[in-house]
């Protein structure tokens, strides 16, 4: 039993642990750096004549909106000049990018989570609140009904986070990554390059995660009978 919490913890707090190391350890100002993360992004955006999206702050966690062409970024990463800040911010843009050449596994995942977007959040309804309710009630049927519906949902979350991870993995190494080889000198090309590693990969953390929620569901709808 232990052993198992061990290893639930180390896959669940573990790359938390390691991509907070890594942005912080590449926050440091660099006095010498002729920009900053919005001087540095403003000035990528209009090489690639992407003139209609526009890079702002964000209260919700680094992301590109699709729907207002917008990259949105925590606002220390506006006024910071570190290779995390431009990094994280290239990364964003490589979703700009992707947004305007129409790239297959983006659409893809965009039209999949507005499809689907109705069961996740019925069954993270379920998953938080409903069970408990209803494991007090007592009603078998109800119960297993209630857990197959979560299990379709972490299953759907699944499909979703493997598509993400593949579309984060294009923005940081295919796109990101030649414009920032381009933009500052080389002896910083592997920092960016573990910067935009971490930024992918910060999707493998829910692929994790649902996977482990979708066993646990599982072990309890096969002992309801």
């Amino acid at each position: 039993m232990v052993f198992y919490l061990i290893i639930i913890f180390i896959l669940f707090f573990a790359p938390v642990i390691w991509l907070n190391y890594v942005f912080k350890k590449n926050d440091k100002i660099l006095e010498n750096m002729p920009f900053n993360g919005l001087e540095f992004g403003n000035n990528v955006l209009s090489e690639l004549g992407l003139k209609n999206v526009k890079i702002e702050k964000s209260i919700a966690g680094d992301h590109y909106d699709l729907l207002e062409k917008k990259v949105k970024v925590n606002e220390t990463r506006l006024t910071n000049k570190s290779l995390t800040a431009i990094s994280i911010i290239c990364h964003e843009i490589g979703h700009a990018i992707q947004h305007h050449e129409k790239y297959k596994p983006l659409e893809q995942r965009t039209k999949l989570v507005k499809s689907t977007a109705w069961i996740t959040q019925l069954g993270s309804g379920l998953l938080l609140m409903g069970l408990p309710m209803i494991f007090t009630i007592g009603s078998f049927p109800l119960i297993k009904l209630c857990l197959i519906l979560v299990l379709i949902s972490l299953g759907i979350g699944v499909i979703v986070h493997l598509i993400t991870l593949e579309v984060e993995l294009d923005a940081s190494f295919k796109k990101a990554l030649p414009i920032l080889k381009k933009k500052v000198p080389e002896e910083y090309h592997q920092a960016c390059h573990s910067v935009l590693k971490a930024a992918a990969l910060t999707y493998v953390i829910g692929v994790i995660r649902n996977f482990i929620s979708l066993r646990f569901i599982w072990l309890l709808l096969s002992r309801i009978r």
